[in-house]
């Protein structure tokens, strides 16, 4: 378990394939206030590196039969012959104390390139499985995860009686069926909900909420950590 004896690093993932979109910006501000507060931040941009979803066969060792895609994982971890882009991803996963995970949600869900950056970097064998367990006795345990969202809908289509229903509901599957899954103890999401119909000024006072937010809860996970 990290005792954030050093500076705390924050991994943030983020997947908008449009550099000036509100999403990007919140990623941007997110980041600065982690800085703010002591963070090393590091960013993976995953369209802007160009990031390969598909968790393929043709990444792992020559395999005769039926392929097995956790199998196959457990293998390479063991064996060292993880794909070396995976291999970079999953380290630095590693290596966070909080993981950020930054996207618009698309289809009341990630969009496909973070989905299969879950599929790709979240190794049986590396993170849960083989020599680790799940949720608790997974390797993650003890380190902290957040979503940060935007979305098309309004606050007010998000809650219950609205057009589409809880937040909650929607982000039970990536908490925990991703998240707590691996080991992470999820904190609250941070979510700027229709930017697309909010004006210049109200988008910029969102981007300061954000900034807020993350502020808060950086100060509370150093303060719950030591």
């Amino acid at each position: 378990m990290s005792t954030f004896a050093a500076a705390p690093t924050a991994l943030i993932v983020h997947a908008h394939p449009e550099p000036q979109s509100f999403s990007t910006a919140q990623m941007t501000a997110a980041a600065e206030a982690l800085r703010d507060a002591g963070y090393r931040v590091d960013v993976l941009d995953l369209y802007a590196d160009a990031w390969a979803p598909v968790l393929a066969r043709e990444e792992y060792a020559p395999v005769e039969g039926h392929f097995k895609p956790q199998a196959e994982q457990i293998r390479a971890v063991k064996d060292g012959t993880l794909d070396a882009t995976v291999k970079g991803h999953l380290d630095r996963l590693l290596a966070a104390d909080l993981l950020v995970l930054s996207f618009p949600m698309w289809w009341f869900s990630l969009p496909a390139i973070l989905k299969g950056w879950i599929d790709r970097v979240f190794v049986m064998g590396g993170v849960f499985g083989g020599d680790h367990g799940l949720f608790d006795d997974a390797a993650l345990a003890g380190k902290r995860a957040m979503l940060l969202i935007t979305t098309g809908g309004s606050s007010e289509s998000f809650q219950p009686g609205g057009a589409f229903g809880p937040m909650d509901d929607f982000l039970f599957h990536i908490h925990r069926g991703m998240l707590q899954f691996v080991g992470f103890q999820v904190l609250d999401p941070v979510v700027t909900y229709g930017p697309a119909r909010m004006t210049d000024q109200e988008r910029a006072a969102a981007l300061d909420e954000v900034k807020a937010s993350v502020a808060l809860t950086a100060a509370d996970v150093r303060a719950t950590v030591g």
